[in-house]
């Protein structure tokens, strides 16, 4: 796994959820293996803005950090299904509260960006 030159701070309960949970599309992974969507050809049609490669660092990356888990079964050709772990179940908490929150703050955050828009416009 990549390393960065500055080493994080994780001493902090909310740095390591955001490390853990905070990927572009890791959000909508955990929700979609939640739904039922196990294997990683249904994962990456879920998600068709995503590349399939940057979803597969971030599945990964939540097997890593013990969120989802990944069982190989043994045919051919083989096949791959991935499934929330306990760790991740109490994730789906995180982010349904994100959800009801961002839910609640979209119709200010969208007259922000389009005042923003407006603005730059007349600039």
């Amino acid at each position: 796994m990549y390393e960065k030159k500055i080493p994080k701070d994780l001493s902090c309960g909310l740095n390591i959820a955001i490390e853990i949970i905070g990927g572009k599309w890791k959000a909508n992974l955990l929700a979609n293996i939640n739904k039922g969507l196990k294997r990683p050809s249904e994962l990456h049609k879920s998600i068709p803005q995503a590349s399939a490669r940057v979803l597969n660092q971030q599945l990964s990356e939540l097997e890593f950090h013990g969120i989802v888990e990944k069982k190989i079964h043994s045919v051919l050709p083989p096949k791959v299904e991935y499934s929330l772990t306990k760790g991740g179940e109490s994730a789906l908490q995180v982010l349904y509260a994100m959800k009801g929150w961002g839910e609640s703050y979209k119709e200010t955050f969208h007259k922000i960006i389009k005042q923003a828009k407006e603005t730059n416009k007349s600039n």
